[in-house]
């Protein structure tokens, strides 16, 4: 995030440099001599007219007319354009200030009055389309000779009916035009229906016109109203998380405390004007975190200071109904929208006319679409309902409760119900609860949070409102609203202190946040915490805490902590969930024998199951198991069944699974698609840990794929999360996809020195899980490196116990190529081979692929350059197939050296060099030393030094750097 300043004395900007950029190429136009039009569009709070005001600030070329609309003269012919006349500065070189008129000007009391000098021709264009109307404050960018200040246009008298629209672009057209001009116009959707009509048809027709240009502004729902349609638009969103926290450090000076920072931020939601006015509201004490945050943090006085303006206008019938579409949304707060048939028949039994929606449709505030009546912006629908009086809000809930009828509806009407009660009521708590926790009863998790955290309001004060908080607590969470669940168990934590089955139950729900959004290392000890206090109450719940844990062990790269929450037996265990732990156990102590019968028990169960969380540890089982088709079938259905149930924190969890599942099956597009679904999912429901989780798989993808810069981004975005929070899985993950790059870009020593620490034995070794699967890429880079053998030959000898296990499909065939790599020249060729006949079983492209290329370069080196070809042409076409483009041009340059034709060949000056010095000139252009280039391409650094020299006396270059420029270009130029 960049903020875009000009002077000390102009108001920071943040997040919006590509709109800044915008204006600023609408302002190069004018100065050029060319016109232009923009229009921006954005909702209430969004920044236009601090946009609009930075624009009138930074033109300097020439003339600025500036004007804001008047809402109370919406209704007034031409009063927009007549208050953009009223801020036009005289023209440079007018007379003197009381010089007579050309010709009188009658005031409205009907009197002459002196005006100002006479104005150049085409000014009555304007006076005769101005109406009577406000005057506006001119914007100097045209003061005559010696100073002189500007004068304003005087009132006239309306325009005859029937004028045509013509007259601002006839004025335009007239305008001087030695100097550039700017007619910026905030608000001009509240302009009056004949001002638009004049604004638009000169907006449509600026080119006609040189050096003018129209910047306006409008509300986002207007941008495709007739007037404005078809003109150049930028929409303004919300700003992102950086841009907001950095506008919020302004705010705030660098004061407020992390987690009233995060709350204020998720408040605003990405709207700054909301921001400034909830920053402004608190103390000094409060930003600090010493003292309470108001609760509801954006009341109704704060959210109708930002969008009111939108509402006040509406008649007393539409707002009536708005509140029952607001009310209505307390119930389903997912955003989908209200119930239409619902608002209506309270709305009829109210006494209010159903046509009242119409004018909030006309307005842009609220819509019908089919069943559901949706806000057209969320806070519009919270500044609605909180700011209604209590009362009021209170009617519009009893109202909807009488308005919902039959079983079917129960939780909504005893929701409603609870929402509208003036007090505690036992009897209408425990219906309430009871409801929200039935399963037979149809609704989603958020849906059952509201009901229980208001069924919790309603409990008189006893134990059964701190359970009933943590139950609400729980579905928060699982809907994806972590936040709204951290709430939830602050409230309870009061109550829970008497009851271990309450306390357990927010240790639970506290380590499950946690285990997504936390140190992983706090997550276990909570949830361990949460088993030991469950156990004598509901052994279920506390199996379900025990497997959180070893989930937690296993991000952290801990098996002997999964071990530890994996050892205690339930008492009367479910068979699914023995049968995991059992197996689980003897996996993680090396008893694969022992552990096939019970994961595989695990697995076939998984053919009926529904439950996501069961399907998702049948997803792990299968990875244990080695079978990696299976793995990917069980998290497919665990995805399908997390979204059947709208279960939002389980949704990214299950595209995690699904995308490490694919990725290991070496269907590497398949796996970026889930792993980008699962890193917006994750975002939105505020899960960090998975965002890591995703980022790392999404970094493995692009070390295939070869974008380096997509690379970089997903593994320095991964490990900025595993650090701080532990995730050794996601970490080792990262880390291997950066060796795999390098190796992918012939720089094995790079790839032997990011890869030893992870694979060797010590206290910087990989996660557990993962340590194996980096081994071949290890072996690889180590033989290629020319260093470390002993270390290579320790790993695939480790590697080879490990793949007798059968934990990967792909490990006979890996180990086969890492022993071929590692093997004396008559042994190589038969391990190659061996290594293909298992690829064969196995099936993957990209990994035979990579055996293809090692060994057509372990034939050219041993100048069998025919049979190279034929292992490198079939390597080639296989990295293709997987999209491996950057292992594709390493092969491309090895077919280059045997003699043979590879597709891209490259054109232009480099066409001169022979493929050994084009291959050497690559290298060089990406950095590498001379040394580095004799590993990578298995030649001594003289011979790389003489081919160097040949290379800079054929291109007529003199030095690296311009080798590099000249590579990269032409390499760009081929790429296009």
């Amino acid at each position: 995030m960049t903020t875009k300043t000009t002077t000390g004395t102009t108001p920071r900007l943040y997040g919006r440099d590509a709109e800044l950029d915008a204006v600023a190429a609408l302002s190069e136009r004018l100065s050029s001599g060319r016109s232009g039009v923009l229009l921006i569009a954005g909702e209430p709070g969004l920044g236009r007219t601090a946009l609009m005001e930075r624009a009138v600030r930074d033109f300097t070329a020439g003339r600025v007319l500036h004007t804001r609309a008047a809402p109370a003269e919406r209704h007034l012919a031409h009063s927009g354009l007549h208050a953009l006349l009223s801020s036009a500065p005289s023209p440079a070189g007018a007379p003197l200030p009381g010089t007579a008129p050309s010709h009188p000007v009658r005031t409205p009391g009907g009197r002459a009055a002196g005006g100002p000098a006479p104005h150049p021709p085409g000014h009555e264009a304007f006076t005769g389309l101005a109406g009577a109307g406000a005057r506006r404050p001119a914007t100097d960018r045209g003061t005559g000779p010696g100073g002189l200040p500007p004068l304003g246009l005087p009132p006239t008298l309306p325009p005859p009916s029937g004028t045509p629209p013509t007259g601002l672009l006839d004025l335009l057209e007239r305008a001087d035009r030695n100097r550039p001009l700017l007619v910026c116009v905030d608000d001009a959707h509240l302009w009056d229906p004949l001002s638009r009509a004049a604004l638009g048809f000169a907006a449509r027709r600026a080119d006609s016109v040189p050096a003018v240009g129209l910047l306006l502004s409008v509300a986002g729902h207007r941008a495709g109203a007739p007037d404005f349609a078809g003109l150049p638009l930028v929409r303004l969103g919300p700003l992102g998380d950086r841009a907001a926290g950095a506008l919020l450090d302004d705010l705030t000076s660098g004061t407020a405390d992390s987690l009233v920072r995060d709350a204020l931020l998720r408040e605003a939601g990405g709207n700054p004007a909301l921001l400034t006015a909830l920053a402004r509201r608190l103390s000094p004490a409060q930003l600090a975190g010493h003292a309470p945050l108001p609760r509801p943090l954006a009341d109704g006085p704060a959210l109708n200071g930002v969008v009111g303006g939108r509402l006040a206008e509406l008649p007393p019938a539409t707002r009536d109904l708005l509140l029952l579409v607001a009310a209505a949304h307390e119930h389903r707060p997912d955003g989908c929208g209200a119930d239409a048939a619902l608002v209506l028949r309270a709305a009829r039994a109210a006494g209010i006319d159903p046509a009242a929606l119409d004018a909030a449709e006309r307005a842009g505030v609220a819509r019908s679409t089919g069943d559901r009546v949706r806000f057209d912006d969320p806070l519009l629908r919270r500044a609605v309902h909180r700011g209604a009086p209590l009362a009021r809000r209170r009617a519009a809930h009893a109202r909807l409760a009488a308005a919902l009828d039959g079983d079917r509806d129960r939780l909504a009407r005893l929701t409603h119900r609870a929402l509208a009660a003036e007090g505690p009521d036992a009897r209408l708590a425990a219906e309430l609860a009871s409801a929200a926790a039935a399963p037979d009863v149809r609704a989603e998790p958020l849906q059952r949070s509201v009901a229980l955290a208001r069924a919790a309001d309603v409990t008189p004060a006893d134990g059964s409102r701190a359970a009933r908080l943590t139950a609400a607590a729980e579905y928060a969470r699982l809907g994806g609203r972590p936040h709204r669940a951290a709430e939830l168990l602050a409230a309870a934590r009061e109550g829970a202190a008497g009851h271990d089955a309450v306390r357990g139950g927010a240790d639970l729900v506290r380590g499950a946040l946690a285990l997504r959004d936390g140190p992983v290392a706090d997550a276990y000890e909570a949830l361990l915490m949460a088993a030991a206090l469950l156990d004598p109450h509901d052994p279920e719940a506390a199996q379900g805490a025990r497997f959180a844990a070893v989930e937690a062990a296993w991000a952290a790269g801990d098996s002997a902590s999964c071990l530890a929450a994996l050892d205690p037996r339930p008492a009367r265990p479910r068979p699914e969930d023995d049968d995991f732990r059992t197996g689980m156990l003897a996996a993680l102590t090396g008893r694969f024998g022992d552990a096939r019968g019970p994961l595989r028990r695990v697995l076939d169960r998984a053919a009926c199951d529904d439950d996501p969380l069961r399907l998702l540890r049948a997803g792990a089982a299968a990875l244990v198991l080695g079978d990696v088709a299976a793995a990917c079938r069980v998290n497919a259905r665990a995805l399908a069944a997390a979204r059947a149930r709208a279960a939002a924190t389980l949704v990214p969890l299950a595209l995690e699974h699904l995308a490490y599942a694919e990725l290991r099956t070496g269907r590497h597009a398949r796996a970026r698609a889930h792993a980008e679904e699962g890193l917006r999912t994750a975002h939105r429901s505020g899960q960090r840990n998975v965002v890591a989780h995703h980022h790392a798989v999404l970094a493995l993808v692009a070390s295939i794929e070869g974008d380096r810069t997509l690379l970089a981004g997903h593994a320095d975005a991964a490990l900025e999360v595993a650090g701080p929070h532990g995730l050794a899985q996601a970490a080792s993950l990262a880390e291997w996809a950066r060796a795999r790059a390098d190796l992918g870009r012939g720089m094995a020593l790079d790839a032997a020195a990011r890869l030893g620490p992870l694979v060797r034995p010590g206290h910087r070794r990989g996660h557990f899980a993962v340590r194996m699967l980096m081994a071949p890429c290890f072996v690889e880079a180590a033989v290629l490196a020319g260093e470390c053998a002993a270390d290579a030959r320790t790993a695939a000898e480790e590697f080879a116990v490990w793949a007798a296990l059968g934990g990967d499909p792909q490990a006979p065939a890996q180990l086969a190529r890492c022993r071929a790599l590692l093997a004396p020249g008559p042994e190589a060729e038969a391990l190659y081979a061996h290594a293909l006949a298992r690829h064969e079983r196995a099936g993957g492209d990209f990994e035979r692929a990579r055996t293809l290329l090692l060994y057509g370069k372990w034939l050219r080196r041993r100048r069998r350059p025919r049979e190279a070809r034929g292992r490198l042409k079939d390597a080639l076409y296989a990295f293709e197939r997987s999209g491996a483009t950057v292992w594709a041009e390493q092969t491309r340059a090895e077919l280059r050296a045997t003699g043979g034709a590879a597709a891209r060949e490259t054109a232009g000056p480099l066409a001169r060099l022979t493929p050994q010095q084009l291959r050497i000139a690559r290298c060089v252009a990406e950095g590498a030393t001379n040394r580095e280039v004799a590993l990578r391409l298995s030649i001594s650094p003289r011979t790389v030094d003489h081919h160097l020299r040949n290379v800079f006396a054929l291109l007529g270059i003199r030095s690296r750097v311009e080798l590099s420029r000249l590579v990269a270009r032409e390499e760009t130029v081929g790429a296009g």
